[in-house]
């Protein structure tokens, strides 16, 4: 159990808890990097000493040269910088690719950027389906990937689900064809010992909110064939990739987050995957008419999303917490709040009464247990609301 004694928090998937030594590190760091690390006196070199060792530390556990990192505010920033970035990169050298694609699947700041660029500045977009486990096939992928391709924005891990994408198949084709592999990997850094080299990638995208960092910080490794240009114009710093000054603490902070997150990395996995299974058998066994989601096998190890028929979405939520039990839900087309979640849609699963519980390490199985029974009672409940129960 975390947060608060009589809470449960099952949404690690969003923001998962600021790490103990990730605390230290910023109240630590903000004491001497306050100043700007561009600038040359004391105070302004020992803010760049603090963030040049980040910036080795982080670029090291990537696999990538601390060049080709990048600080950014978060996953949604590192992502447009990838997909925007490179798109620009690629006109500033005269590359006439005009052609992206990527998964129906992705998470909404891939495929809003994609459409920015489609929309606003005349590429095609080619997106791809996936099966009923939500897997995207590297031959659909090798069909639409052609000498126009700029490059192919996949999802490592897919956040509402846990579906873990071939990304190294889906690299051959890329490189076969000189395009790039951007992966958006906010899921897997720190949660599953993911590098360039290993998902084949030559842009990855991370969040540090999301392997126990300080929220507002993430960032972007760029491999030996990657190229982006700055989204904002105004300075110089890093390289001219993005511009306006870095939060050094938080930086500092993320390095020392992740060094964490590596040295419990097999410990959490295993705890998590342990936790994911018990959760998947349970939950139907429970209530019926539910739907659980995504494969068993190959899976994040933290996410579990499961869909209630005749049940709205929002309002499951609503009731969980009030039952101590903080959850996910995306759009439920039961609800009058927004759209059904386009990666249940794209894989043609049920969207009622969707709720995503991503799992913590420091869960045990008598919480879900108690979790799987107010979840079978709230979802009895709605559902005598409607006439079903």
């Amino acid at each position: 159990m975390s947060a608060m004694a009589d809470r449960i928090y099952l949404d690690h998937a969003s923001s998962w808890p600021l790490r103990p030594e990730a605390r230290q590190a910023w109240l630590d760091a903000v004491v001497v990097a306050w100043s700007d690390p561009a600038r040359g006196h004391r105070e302004g070199r020992a803010a760049r000493d603090l963030l040049d060792r980040a910036t080795l530390t982080t670029a090291a556990a990537l696999g990538c040269d601390d060049r080709g990192l990048v600080w950014t505010s978060g996953g949604t920033e590192s992502v447009h910088l990838a997909v925007l970035g490179s798109a620009r990169a690629a006109e500033r050298r005269g590359d006439g690719r005009r052609h992206l694609v990527c998964s129906a699947v992705e998470h909404s700041s891939v495929l809003r950027a994609c459409e920015r660029l489609r929309d606003e500045h005349g590429y095609r977009l080619d997106v791809v389906g996936v099966d009923a486990a939500g897997l995207v096939d590297p031959d659909e992928v090798a069909a639409a990937v052609g000498p126009g391709t700029l490059a192919v924005h996949v999802q490592h891990a897919n956040h509402e689900v846990g579906a873990v994408q071939p990304t190294n198949d889906i690299a051959e084709v890329c490189h076969r064809h000189g395009a790039l592999l951007h992966v958006d990997a906010c899921q897997s850094v720190g949660q599953m010992g993911v590098t360039l080299d290993q998902l084949g990638a030559d842009l990855l995208s991370a969040s540090a909110a999301k392997f126990g960092g300080p929220r507002g910080v993430g960032f972007l490794a760029i491999g030996p064939n990657g190229r982006v240009r700055a989204l904002l114009e105004g300075d110089e710093r890093q390289r001219r990739r993005r511009a306006g000054l870095e939060d050094v603490a938080g930086i500092a902070a993320t390095a020392v987050a992740l060094e964490v997150a590596r040295s419990n990395l097999q410990t959490e996995h295993s705890a998590r995957e342990l936790l994911r299974r018990h959760l998947r058998r349970r939950l139907p066994e429970a209530v019926e008419d539910v739907q659980v989601h995504g494969p068993l096998a190959d899976a994040h190890p933290g996410i579990v999303a499961v869909s209630a028929l005749y049940v709205d979405g929002e309002a499951l939520v609503s009731a969980l917490d009030e039952a101590g039990y903080a959850v996910h839900s995306g759009s439920s087309c039961a609800s009058t709040s927004g759209e059904p979640s386009h990666v249940l849609v794209a894989m043609g699963a049920l969207t009622h009464g969707h709720v995503r519980v991503s799992l913590g390490p420091e869960l045990t199985i008598d919480d879900l247990d108690r979790f799987v029974d107010i979840y079978a009672e709230v979802v009895g409940r709605l559902r005598e609301t409607v006439g079903l129960g």
